[in-house]
């Protein structure tokens, strides 16, 4: 695509139709200038079939927010609008709502709310919250979802990752089967949720982080075609990179060739002065060929050196070889823990992709409208009670209990603060039957999630760096429960409202019912 053409397409006009469609009917009902405001939240955790996640991981606010300040109605978008045709042959768009649109110019008269990266958030909650115009809210949805929707649903893949990683060394390598560019979203993604490093050069550069990388089969493979040898290959790369040596060693046979003659280049590395990183791992039973090839590299003087495992991984490939090693190691008098702490993962497609779960289920629904200076809250009916929303203005608080565990998360109506209340009443969002009582006494802290990020479209505070997010989301999943945490069918964690919001969306259901 042309410099020119991405402009186009990545511009203001990344949205879809039928938002343009509705903001011009909100023009022409004089309602575009009314404040509004929307709630975007997930409804169900990404689900892998085999596995379900317990817990997400918010990212992609500081991109959101950077589109959102850079973009605006250019000419040429305007004129785009202006050709559009309606079925009998009529202007689609009129030149009165086109100029309201250049007037707009951006987003700058929308306010944002958003629960920070690197944040734990569950279903129901607010990731973010978009306060302003009618028209220019509702142009915005679809861009939102978008960018926020595709980094939370990777950021929660990485963390599952890191999570079965046990503290090894992940590494992103999905450049090559993302989605197009948006693959530089889920490497971006990725970094904040789990990975340590990336094999992506340009988002390394603008985030700050080292890429990493070693070589692929083709390597080998030239040399292979030339007349000469793996082992001329290996000498080659370790000669260029003497500091740096990581051989991809299942080209031809891990075991009989790879490994030996991997081994045989690290002992004249060694005798050179230098220390080789290790070896990759590509292909056929990882397991086994990890205890194999740790075995003869402690044999060769080589106890440190890493072994990079790559192909397929995800969290569940990840836990099943390590249960593998646990198991057969003792076969081979190997030690299962060393070997484990000597793994590196590089993960790729599946991490990328979400496989298994290719979308994060994240909308943007109307939750208020002001008229006349007075807030109305707005509800959505649904035959499905757990699709109906939650109105009005509201605060997120998360709970935590006399361990510092985090034991729920409660929806309040904004004016609410429920740090100063003795007793919590939380109850569940669309069953009635079902209610906590918690005492305050036996809280450890109630803590207010969302934070205000843009004040009419200027940002309200510097964001955080990518290390800071990281931080983030190594405290909010050490404040879970290890229920929750666990790959295989974690525990429930509760996401409550509280007794005045509950009520609110009470009589709301019963006026609406009442009117249908």
């Amino acid at each position: 695509m042309r410099l020119e053409d991405r402009r186009t397409a990545e511009g203001i006009l990344f949205t879809d139709q039928y938002q343009l469609s509705m903001a011009q009917l909100y023009f022409r009902q004089g309602l575009h200038e009314q404040t509004a405001q929307f709630d975007h939240f997930f409804r169900r955790y990404p689900d892998y079939g085999l596995h379900a996640a317990g817990y997400c991981i918010s990212a992609g606010l500081a991109w959101l927010v950077d589109w959102m300040q850079e973009v605006s109605f250019r000419e040429e978008d305007l004129a785009y609008l202006r050709a559009q045709r309606n079925a009998t042959g009529g202007q689609l768009f009129g030149d009165d709502f086109l100029a309201y649109l250049k007037g707009c110019g951006g987003f700058g008269s929308l306010s944002l709310w958003a629960i920070p990266e690197g944040r734990v958030v569950h279903p129901g909650v607010p990731l973010s919250i978009v306060r302003g115009p009618l028209a220019m809210a509702q142009i915005l949805e679809t861009a939102l979802l978008n960018q926020l929707n595709y980094q939370t649903l990777i950021a929660t893949k990485a963390a599952r990752i890191r999570e079965v990683s046990r503290a090894s060394m992940v590494l992103e390598f999905g450049l090559r089967r993302g989605q197009e560019r948006g693959a530089n979203a889920g490497t971006r993604a990725a970094l904040i949720g789990g990975a340590d490093f990336t094999s992506n050069v340009g988002l390394s550069s603008t985030l700050g982080v080292p890429p990493k990388g070693t070589h692929a089969h083709s390597l080998v493979q030239v040399f292979l075609a030339l007349g000469s040898s793996e082992l001329d290959a290996f000498r080659a790369y370790a000669e260029v990179y003497p500091d740096d040596c990581l051989l991809l060693v299942d080209t031809i046979n891990t075991l009989e060739s790879g490994l030996p003659n991997a081994i045989r280049v690290f002992e004249e590395l060694r005798a050179k002065g230098h220390r080789p990183v290790g070896i990759r791992l590509d292909s056929g039973d990882l397991a086994y060929l990890a205890i194999q090839s740790a075995l003869l590299l402690d044999r060769a003087g080589f106890p440190e050196t890493a072994i990079v495992l790559s192909s397929d991984l995800d969290e569940l490939v990840i836990w099943q070889i390590q249960t593998q090693i646990v198991e057969e190691a003792r076969r081979y008098a190997a030690d299962a823990d060393a070997i484990l702490r000597r793994l590196v993962y590089g993960v790729g497609t599946r991490l990328v992709t979400s496989h298994g779960e290719g979308a994060l289920g994240g909308v943007y629904k109307l939750v208020a409208m002001q008229s006349g200076g007075t807030w109305r809250p707005a509800i959505k009916l649904a035959d499905t009670p757990s699709k109906i929303t939650n109105p009005g203005l509201k605060q997120a608080w998360r709970i935590y209990d006399d361990r510092g565990q985090a034991t729920a998360d409660l929806l309040t109506l904004e004016e609410e603060d429920p740090t100063k209340a003795e007793r919590l009443v939380l109850r569940h969002p669309s069953d009635y039957t079902q209610q906590r009582m918690l005492e305050r006494k036996d809280l450890r802290a109630i803590e207010p999630l969302l934070v205000q990020v843009l004040d009419q479209g200027q940002l309200v505070a510097p964001l955080p760096t990518l290390e800071a997010i990281r931080a983030q989301r190594d405290h909010d999943i050490a404040g879970l429960d290890v229920g929750v945490r666990r790959i295989m069918n974690p525990h429930i964690y509760h996401v409550s409202l509280s007794q005045s919001l509950w009520d609110l969306k009470q009589d709301l259901l019963a006026q609406l019912r009442q009117g249908v």
